[in-house]
Formats: C-alpha cells, sequence, structure tokens
C-alpha cells in the first residue's frame, strides 16, 4: 500500500466518524440524547454520560477523566457517547475514537458478568503466562478483548500487576491470583462460568 492510498483510507475513516449520514439525522431528530446513527443508550446511560461530562469537562486533559467516568459509570463506553464527548470537548468524532481505541482499558461493549485480566508482562512470560495465556483462551473459547457467547466472562490482557513475585498472575473480578498452575487456573475459570 503506498502513501495515497493510506491518506485516501485516513480520509475516508475521518470522513465517515465526522459526517452523520441522513439516518443520523432523522435518528437525533426523535432522540437527540439516545440515538446516534442507529447506535442507542438508555435515557438513563444518556444521563449517566452527561454527568461525567459535568464533572469532567473543566479538568486539563478533561478526555481520559470523562472516559474513565462514563466507563465506571456504565461498564463501557457506548458509542452514542462519542459525539456528546466530542461536541464537549470541541474535539472530532475520529480523536474521541482514537483516545478510546488507543487505550486497551476502555471498552466499547458490555463486558461479561466477570473480568479475567490475564497479565502479559515480561515477568509473567518468563514464568509460564504464555502457557497460562493459552490455556484461558482455549477453555473459554474466546480470544483477549472479547466476551463469552453466554456473558459469563470477559478476557483482558493486562500488562502488570505488579505481582511479579507471584508469576504468573491475573485478576478475576478485581481479586489477584498468583503462582497459577494448569489445575489452578481451570478451577477459576470453572468459577467464573457457574
Amino acid at each position: 500500500m503506498n502513501a495515497g492510498h493510506i491518506e485516501y483510507a485516513l480520509y475516508r475513516i475521518l470522513a465517515y466518524c465526522n459526517q452523520p449520514s441522513a439516518n443520523e439525522f432523522t435518528a437525533t431528530a426523535r432522540h437527540p440524547a439516545q440515538t446516534i446513527g442507529g447506535r442507542n443508550m438508555s435515557p438513563h446511560q444518556s444521563d449517566l454520560v452527561d454527568r461525567a461530562i459535568a464533572d469532567n469537562i473543566a479538568l486539563d486533559g478533561a478526555a481520559l477523566p470523562i472516559l474513565h467516568a462514563i466507563q465506571d459509570r456504565i461498564g463501557h463506553v457506548p458509542a452514542a457517547a462519542v459525539p456528546k464527548i466530542a461536541h464537549a470537548l470541541n474535539l472530532s468524532r475520529a480523536e474521541v475514537h482514537g483516545v478510546i481505541s488507543f487505550y486497551h482499558h476502555f471498552r466499547t461493549e458490555p463486558r461479561g458478568r466477570h473480568l479475567l485480566q490475564v497479565c502479559r508482562a515480561e515477568a509473567c512470560q518468563a514464568m509460564g503466562g504464555e502457557r497460562l495465556a493459552k490455556q484461558v483462551t482455549d477453555q473459554l473459547g474466546i480470544e483477549f478483548h472479547h466476551t463469552t457467547p453466554d456473558g459469563a466472562v470477559t478476557l483482558e490482557a493486562v500488562y502488570c500487576l505488579g505481582n511479579c513475585a507471584c508469576a504468573p498472575a491475573m485478576l478475576l473480578d478485581g481479586e489477584p491470583h498468583g503462582r497459577l498452575d494448569a489445575a489452578t487456573v481451570e478451577a477459576l475459570l470453572a468459577e467464573a462460568r457457574a
């Protein structure tokens, strides 16, 4: 792919992110706070987004605090929140989407009932972390940054839990587990799927 193709692809992405479609104008005329381009937020979620923006808009570098507040309150950053954030911060939708997609912490889809975070940092890798990651993805039948079809578990990679002395390590719903072996991992996954 040459530079001209890349430039054109970026132009198309930015045009898509910044230009509302005819359907979007129709949808926002009906429910301006809740529907953006066919992506919906409940009225409660819309209120939570508005409050997250209002609570953090005055901060320097407000994009990250706003995104964290939305994810803390809703569990993810809904696609319909992006235009609201962009408008409040005088940014393009592409810029807001760029922040969301750059940081692996932010989710754009609801997470599962349980959040499993597997450490992928060097210390854990040196102590069998790759084998652990393979076991987890095989047992759950999903890759990192996905949720099981039954909605039970969302699997995320993290890069150092600060539990290096107990490598390999992971968090299940914020609770650390270290010195993991195949049997322990199997038991933890069974608990999460129950």
